[in-house]
């Protein structure tokens, strides 16, 4: 039995290869050639310089969004867990919620997109 499992497991693996195109062969083809960085010109670097420095800032402010959203949704949501726990009918609590919902998207609106990485030209 254990004797076909490994024959089984062993013409899978063949089959996978076979399909995927994998052999020894493939293996000694010389990969693509490699294209060589070119020096980038006073003005491209620059601009790129000044694109990165726009990224990080861009980042570090959403990363600061988050953080501020973060700290309000838990206060907003510990002011619902005290009102609904206080509520003493559910029209209360239904507006407790809601009020929670609100905060929430509120928090959720003041966060920026993620900024695009620089690409290098």
């Amino acid at each position: 039995m254990m004797m076909l499992k490994r024959s089984i497991a062993a013409a899978t693996a063949a089959g996978l290869f076979a399909l995927a195109g994998i052999s020894g062969a493939n293996a000694a083809e010389p990969t693509s050639p490699v294209v060589k960085k070119v020096a980038l010109t006073p003005e491209q670097k620059a601009a790129f310089t000044a694109a990165r420095a726009a990224f990080n800032s861009a980042q570090i402010a959403r990363q600061n969004a988050l953080a501020t959203a973060h700290a309000t949704i838990a206060t907003a949501m510990a002011v619902r867990n005290a009102a609904v726990a206080a509520a003493t009918t559910p029209e209360a609590r239904k507006a407790a919620r809601d009020a929670f919902k609100a905060a929430a998207v509120a928090a959720r609106a003041n966060i920026p997109t993620k900024p695009v990485r620089p690409v290098r030209p």
